[in-house]
C-alpha cells in the first residue's frame, strides 16, 4: 500500500509586486494555516517518510513549517519539476519514487495538483490553499500505481475548521 499526501502551498503574499512567482512568501493566514493542518495530520497519525516540494518559496515554507510539526527530520527534497508542473511531470516524479517510501507528502501547486486529482480519484473540488488530499494505492510499488488502484482517502483544509481552532 502507498499512500500519497497532495498537500497546495499555504495562502501566499502579493503584497511586494518586485517579487517573482517564484519569490512571494506566505502571508499571515499562511503562517497560521500551515502549522495547523501539520498538527491536524500529526493527530491523524501521518508519517511520511519522505516530503518533496516545489521548490518555490510558499511551498518550500509550507512544507518545512508542516515537516516541523509533524517531526520529520530528513531532508526535504526540492524540485524544480513540480513547480512548472503538470500531471505528467507529477507521475513522472512518483513513478520513480524508492518503494521503500510508503508514505510520501507532495507539495505544489494549482492547476497541476488539481488536474492530478481529477485523473487519478475524480476530485472534482478545488484544493484549496494549504488543502491536503490523501491518496490511497493499492499497489507495493510507486512504478505501479494508477487510476484503477487509487482511493481518495480523505480530504482536509483550513476553513473546514472554525478560526480559533486555526489560531490555536
Amino acid at each position: 500500500m502507498k499512500k500519497l499526501y497532495l498537500v497546495r502551498h499555504a495562502k501566499s503574499s502579493w503584497e511586494d509586486s518586485r517579487l517573482s512567482d517564484f519569490e512571494r512568501p506566505l502571508n499571515k493566514r499562511g503562517k497560521l494555516n500551515a502549522p495547523f493542518m501539520g498538527t491536524l495530520l500529526f493527530e491523524k497519525k501521518v508519517k511520511p517518510e519522505l516530503i518533496i516540494s516545489s521548490p518555490a518559496f510558499r511551498a518550500k515554507t509550507t512544507a518545512e513549517l508542516i515537516a516541523k510539526e509533524l517531526g520529520y527530520t530528513k531532508e526535504i527534497l526540492f524540485l524544480q519539476d513540480i513547480y512548472e508542473g503538470s500531471v505528467s511531470s507529477l507521475e513522472k516524479i512518483l513513478l520513480s519514487l524508492n518503494d521503500e517510501n510508503n508514505s510520501v507528502l507532495l507539495f505544489g501547486h494549482n492547476p497541476s495538483l488539481n488536474m492530478f486529482a481529477q485523473q487519478y480519484v475524480d476530485f472534482e473540488e478545488n484544493i484549496p490553499t494549504c488543502g491536503v488530499l490523501e491518496i490511497e494505492f493499492n499497489c507495493k510499488s510507486w512504478s505501479k500505481i494508477d487510476r484503477i488502484n487509487a482511493r481518495l482517502v480523505s480530504f482536509e483544509y483550513p476553513k473546514k475548521y472554525s478560526s480559533a481552532e486555526v489560531k490555536k
